[in-house]
């Protein structure tokens, strides 16, 4: 009995081998990825002009509500039109005498030109008629350029939007004197739709975009078809599209950058020009690129990771490299196959060479309960 009583008391008192923890493991999405460039820049007008007074007097109207919208040709200042309509008068005035001397001028010509072939006058009588003759088309000539010019300096006193755009706030006053010394800024004129995004590219981006767009075969045009992506400092993505529309063809060597300009509509005027703007410009695209959660990498000295469990159950770390994010997944760029499972929960749970029980889920579900 006392036997019996021993062999029970060491059966109490063996270790037994806790089971392996639980971890969650997924497999990384594998789907196609699209690259982009990314950075900041501003927008610009494509087209600001000043509105100035061509011509010397009083301004008699302003014909604008300070900040309306408005389309080309609208008038928006008139500057002392009685002046100039008189001068255009008196020019229109002196252009019909001179055709009544040219006609005058012409008959006597002609007059001429008979008698001398009957002999009835001297020759020196017909080269008089005819220096007379060509006196009168000159003056003529003369008298109709300055009904132009009369037409052209009336029409300055009438100052139009040369564009569709928002124009700014009056910077005269009706009564006051424009155009005296120099020609006077009445005020300025911007168009919003479309809208410049100017931005810049480092030169290590420019060689890896120039290698890849002789890799696929692009030419100077394909360029202008390329999408640009644009998004304010309070807004969520990039929800405004354009193209690209210039590069310049020299890279700035004192910063060593490329300046480049896409053309983005504008219909709603959200951009307003001056504005600070996040860009993204897709660069290439990657057919079976592999993705996890953001949250599954690690970092140590030797840079980023990843706990994957093997065949074994046993848990590796596997250094990798790291890509850009996409859809809340990260891009690995290389050092995980797409059939490897990798460790998405419990991490402060397990430690390399530690066997686990591995529990298989998918990674949108996880990743979205994060």
């Amino acid at each position: 009995m006392l036997a019996s009583l021993l062999l029970a008391g060491c059966e109490q008192n063996t270790f037994q081998q806790p089971p392996p923890p639980k971890v969650e493991v997924a497999q990384p999405v594998q789907r196609a990825v699209t690259r982009y460039l990314e950075a900041t820049g501003n927008t610009a007008p494509v087209r600001s002009v000043d509105l100035v007074a061509r011509v010397q007097g009083f301004l008699q109207s302003i014909d604008y509500r300070d900040g309306d919208t408005v389309k080309e040709g609208t008038q928006l200042f008139t500057i002392e039109p009685e002046t100039y309509k008189l001068k255009l008068d008196q020019a229109q005035a002196a252009e019909a005498g001179a055709e009544a001397s040219l006609k005058q001028a012409e008959a006597d010509f002609r007059r001429q030109s008979d008698l001398v072939a009957r002999q009835a006058v001297s020759q020196a009588t017909l080269e008089n008629s005819t220096s007379a003759r060509d006196n009168a088309q000159a003056n003529l000539q003369q008298a109709q350029a300055n009904t132009r010019i009369a037409q052209v300096n009336y029409g300055y006193t009438k100052v139009s939007a040369p564009f569709d755009g928002v124009v700014s706030a009056h910077l005269v006053s009706v009564g006051e004197l424009v155009g005296v010394a120099s020609p006077t800024q009445l005020a300025s004129i911007v168009s919003l739709d479309p809208i410049y995004v100017n931005f810049t590219v480092n030169e290590q981006d420019v060689l890896r975009i120039r290698a890849e767009a002789r890799r696929r075969g692009l030419t100077p045009s394909d360029f202008r078809q390329i999408p640009v992506e644009v998004g304010l400092q309070t807004e969520d993505g990039y929800p405004h599209q354009g193209k690209l529309d210039y590069a310049a063809p020299t890279i700035n060597q004192s910063t060593g950058t490329l300046a480049v300009r896409g053309l983005v509509p504008n219909p709603n005027r959200v951009l307003l020009p001056g504005y600070f703007v996040r860009i993204r410009v897709p660069t290439d695209r990657t057919e079976n690129a592999l993705l996890v959660p953001d949250l599954a990498l690690g970092t140590d000295q030797s840079g980023r990771y990843l706990l994957v469990v093997n065949g074994e159950n046993l848990v590796e770390q596997r250094k990798v490299t790291i890509g850009p994010l996409d859809g809340g997944l990260r891009v690995i760029e290389s050092g995980l196959a797409p059939e490897d499972r990798i460790v998405i929960a419990g991490l402060l749970r397990v430690i390399p060479g530690q066997k686990v029980d591995p529990q298989l889920k998918p990674i949108e579900q996880s990743a979205a309960n994060k």
